[in-house]
């Protein structure tokens, strides 16, 4: 992949909803080595373009979006089926983008303080847990492009910290992440902010 080509690039995105403009012309680029947060209010749209940027929503705005790299799109539900184990559900999830072992699954589940759960019934498990067993896909994925919608929702203290020294370690490596949240990022690393109420990038 050459150095200088975009992982992710956004074209005048224009997105209005119910008679209300959230944002307009947002144009930026995210390449290797990009750190992204969104900002934005409540209401402001952050939800609507990460969905745009995932490709999962793809009428009511206008504008473009190039993704050159294979992503990995965390939204702000856990989406864990309440079935399936946590082991079932990492098995599913990750079942397209590679071949993964149980002795892999498990060590991601245990990197999210899962140990000893692999094998639980989702529906028995809290709603902090359900999003620890989305976020072990971090751990499993070999995408470059990060998309994480508030990712340290439902996390303690502790695991935001190991969260965001994840994402420097994916960053420094040649990846991107891109991602909202309500709180700043504590870490030793540029990090660049999107921000929605002005359209431009800092």
């Amino acid at each position: 992949m050459q150095a200088d080509k975009p992982l992710l690039a956004a074209e005048s995105l224009t997105l209005e909803r119910g008679g209300r403009e959230l944002f307009r012309e947002l144009s930026f680029e995210v390449h290797p080595g990009h750190l992204f947060q969104v900002e934005g209010a409540n209401g402001a749209g952050k939800t609507s373009l990460m969905r745009i940027l995932a490709g999962l929503s793809r009428y009511g705005f206008t504008g473009r979006v190039v993704r050159s790299a294979p992503m990995l799109y965390l939204g702000h539900q856990s989406g864990v089926k309440a079935l399936l184990t946590p082991r079932e559900n990492l098995a599913w999830h990750v079942s397209g983008s590679g071949i993964y072992s149980d002795q892999q699954i498990e060590s991601a589940l245990e990197q999210v303080g899962l140990s000893g759960y692999e094998d639980v019934p989702s529906h028995a498990l809290s709603a902090g847990q359900h999003r620890r067993v989305n976020l072990a896909r971090l751990y499993l994925s070999n995408c470059a492009l990060w998309l994480l919608d508030e990712p340290f929702t439902a996390i303690d203290k502790a695991g935001v910290a190991q969260l965001e020294a994840l994402f420097v370690r994916h960053v420094e490596r040649g990846g991107a992440v891109l991602m909202t949240s309500h709180q700043s990022l504590q870490v030793e690393y540029e990090v660049r902010f999107l921000s929605l109420l002005e359209g431009v990038v800092l």
